[in-house]
């Protein structure tokens, strides 16, 4: 019965007429992507097919946070469910930020491909050629935005070696702890795809160290502010007032520790309407050129067979029939984001939460079946 409501409305959507709705309006920054529009009835047959698959998997009792599905830069399905702090129950609603976790990684590579394009530093560049005293003079731009550096987890060995927890790290404090502890490497230098969040810390520092300013200010003057993304933010110390905390699946307050100092690995909060304005951004050449936008949705690591691989700041699921999936999920505390691009369907699935939900991921990954043909059975969730 459900095959059936589901090619019914997949037929109505292929053999609607176009007219113009009305209620499509976007930012001027999204309204530049060249795409058709949604008419008023593929508009209303979209939002029924992902209401209808959202409310026949995800268990809505145990979801707190919020949901955006597009399709053409479109909204077709929006939803927030929840509290931004469970404790004073204040309601969670579209202007709510939450922390996107890893997907901050796909910011911070725009960051690093805008230099790039300016000629201010190039993917090729040694990680010494801006801090003299790193250890491992081998390691590229390139490898740090592919994680091919080898470089272990800034994680694991700060607490390795007596970093108190309590004592929040900054991102210089992540460059002196290699220069000063030199802690083993995990893998030789571009030898093997070895995803690590001490990679996108160290770029984060490198667009301090090309710009001349702070990674907050950075993305805010050259990302956020251009893309109207009014609601997305780099999260620092500073920043307690726009704080939101995160919480455990039995709805527990998930403490702060000392890694939530380190930005460009995460510690990006936003909205899922501003995420639809930075995908809808990136089928233009508003933030850097096309062809360097082509490079990142490039794989790079080829060692193992598979779906999964991952480009420059984004992770890719590269199916046998010739279809793409570019995306990014994010887990930090209790946050869980998902964020997919189904770039030949032009549709942008977006799931934030703000309390502890793995569901999340294979939710968004079953929900890309329902607009082509992604069902392959291998594919998994990579977090």
């Amino acid at each position: 019965m459900k095959n059936i409501y589901l090619a019914g409305i997949l037929f109505l959507l292929y053999s609607c007429q176009s007219s113009k709705d009305p209620e499509n309006t976007m930012s001027a920054a999204a309204q530049e992507a060249p795409k058709p529009r949604l008419s008023v009835q593929e508009k209303a047959q979209y939002s029924a097919l992902a209401t209808h698959f959202i409310d026949s998997i995800l268990n809505k009792r145990t979801f707190n946070g919020s949901i955006l599905v597009a399709k053409n830069g479109v909204p077709v399905y929006e939803e927030y469910m929840g509290y931004k702090n469970i404790r004073t129950k204040d309601t969670l609603t579209a202007e709510t930020p939450l922390q996107i976790a890893s997907t901050s990684k796909t910011m911070t590579s725009a960051a690093v491909l805008q230099l790039i394009q300016q000629g201010k530093l190039s993917l090729n560049d040694s990680i010494t050629k801006f801090f003299p005293q790193f250890p491992y003079g081998d390691i590229t731009v390139k490898m740090l935005l592919n994680h091919r550096s080898g470089l272990p987890e800034y994680l694991y060995f700060f607490e390795k070696n007596g970093w108190n927890r309590n004592t929040f790290a900054t991102n210089n404090d992540v460059i002196n702890a290699f220069q000063t502890w030199k802690p083993g490497r995990a893998s030789r230098a571009n030898s093997r795809f070895d995803y690590c969040n001490t990679n996108y810390a160290l770029l984060a520092s490198i667009v301090e160290k090309v710009s001349g300013v702070s990674f907050p200010q950075y993305m805010e003057t050259n990302i956020f502010k251009p893309l109207h993304m009014n609601n997305t933010f780099v999260y620092t110390m500073a920043d307690t007032a726009r704080f939101s905390p995160s919480y455990n699946w039995d709805g527990s307050e998930w403490a702060l520790d000392f890694s939530d100092g380190v930005y460009g690995d995460k510690n990006v909060y936003s909205t899922p309407r501003d995420l639809l304005k930075w995908d809808q951004a990136l089928y233009t050449e508003q933030v850097v050129n096309k062809q360097l936008l082509d490079s990142a949705f490039t794989p790079y690591s080829h060692e193992k067979p598979g779906l999964h691989n991952y480009g420059l700041g984004w992770r890719l699921l590269v199916y046998p029939h010739g279809k793409k999936v570019i995306y990014h999920n994010g887990r930090w505390h209790g946050f869980n984001s998902a964020f997919a691009r189904l770039t030949d369907e032009n549709v942008t699935i977006i799931m934030l939460v703000n309390r502890f939900n793995r569901g999340i991921y294979t939710t968004a990954r079953k929900m890309y079946n329902t607009f082509g043909p992604y069902d392959v059975k291998d594919a998994g969730e990579v977090e």
